[in-house]
């Protein structure tokens, strides 16, 4: 058991406290208020004059699928051998033992998405994980496959039509192969379900890993910044009756409307650097308090590692210099991202029964000054600051 007292809390869900503990028993919260007392045998934390909060969630990431101080050799987010890859699964390249795991809870963050790469018209499996507590990729999983990666825009085109000359080489060839494959994958499932015994059709893999997303069991994560991109996509997803969620999105402010009436969750970023393409050239870290403003669930990512995952509150933080609600900011990167990612029955918020995924700070993370002293995912510290 571990009983952590006399903290200002943070619930990101509910009532939050002044001055109030926390009891965790196994994996699980099963007690947060006030007058709580430690039972016998607890470890206790006194978190006076300490800020706690539940860990921090990035919705799409590359971690452990992009290796640290590598080039080639970790690059393992791509497989761009062919632009169809559904049937790729992040599970089997993450590295537990990149550094990245540590700098992640080192910053208080606790639970990702990751992600194949978007070089791929359709890219791969996600997995939903912990970022700490084991170095084997099956035992951080919390979901897998969380989703089915997309891609629209200039990476699909690029990868394949600039440096392989082949399709796709234009936005409408990437659409068409988009269709293409859904399609053969929904004629592919009419055959299953529809063939007397020992007709069925050939087994194929591709379209196998498919079936979850034709039949509204996981989403598409839908990579798409620019606003004709976004546009495809409600589109796309439209015509397939499918689950998704935009990811980037970085035209969003410019047509709020569109998104609200598609009623689209989004993921907002990478913000902070250089607008490195002319997809991203109207990236602002207003987007987030638009979309959120406008109802729309949204939270924020740092793509990691194109934005190292430990700045993930620094990323809120500056959405907070461009007009956004504080409260609103520390949502977007818990409970909003626990939500986009359909996880928010476990993480995102202290709530008794949820996943014991806390970190006590010793200021508001939104200050870029703030240190995470203790990060605890499944009730277990898994970092301290000495």
């Amino acid at each position: 058991m571990l009983f952590i007292k006399n903290a200002k809390i943070l619930t990101m869900e509910g009532a939050d406290f002044e001055c109030a503990s926390i009891l965790v028993e196994g994996k699980k919260i099963s007690a947060i208020g006030e007058g709580l007392a430690a039972p016998a045998g607890a470890q206790v934390i006194d978190a006076a004059g300490y800020l706690v909060t539940p860990g921090l969630i990035d919705a799409h990431t590359h971690l452990g699928l992009a290796g640290t101080a590598l080039r080639w050799e970790g690059a393992d987010y791509n497989e761009v051998s062919d632009p169809v890859t559904p049937h790729v699964r992040a599970l089997d390249a993450i590295n537990g033992f990149d550094e990245s795991f540590y700098d992640s809870i080192k910053g208080g963050v606790t639970c990702v998405a990751t992600s194949p790469g978007s070089a791929n018209v359709i890219c791969g499996q996600l997995a939903a994980m912990k970022t700490g507590g084991s170095k084997r990729a099956d035992d951080l999983v919390i979901k897998e496959p969380l989703a089915i990666k997309c891609a629209l825009g200039e990476n699909p085109k690029n990868v394949h039509g600039q440096m392989q000359k082949k399709a796709p080489i234009s936005r409408m060839g990437t659409a068409a192969i988009f269709r293409e494959t859904f399609m053969k994958a929904q004629e592919y499932l009419e055959k299953k379900k529809n063939a007397e015994e020992g007709k069925k059709p050939d087994f194929n893999m591709k379209y196998e890993a498919l079936i979850p997303v034709l039949e509204r069991e996981i989403p598409i994560h839908i990579h798409a910044h620019q606003a004709n991109d976004i546009h495809t996509a409600i589109r796309l997803i439209k015509e397939f009756n499918i689950r998704a969620t935009i990811i980037h999105c970085t035209d969003a402010h410019l047509i709020i409307d569109d998104l609200v009436e598609a009623g689209l969750p989004t993921i907002i970023g990478p913000t902070l650097g250089f607008k490195s393409k002319p997809e991203v050239t109207h990236k602002t870290f207003a987007t987030a308090d638009a979309l959120v403003k406008a109802g729309i669930k949204t939270c924020i990512t740092t793509d990691h590692p194109v934005i190292p995952l430990q700045h993930l509150n620094v990323c809120a933080a500056l959405c907070v210099q461009a007009g956004m609600d504080e409260t609103e900011a520390l949502k977007a990167i818990t409970i909003y991202a626990a939500e986009v990612i359909g996880l928010e029955d476990r993480v995102g918020s202290l709530k008794v029964g949820k996943d014991a995924d806390i970190v006590i700070w010793d200021k508001n993370p939104l200050d870029a000054t703030s240190h995470a002293l203790y990060t605890i995912i499944d009730g277990k510290i898994v970092y301290e600051q000495q």
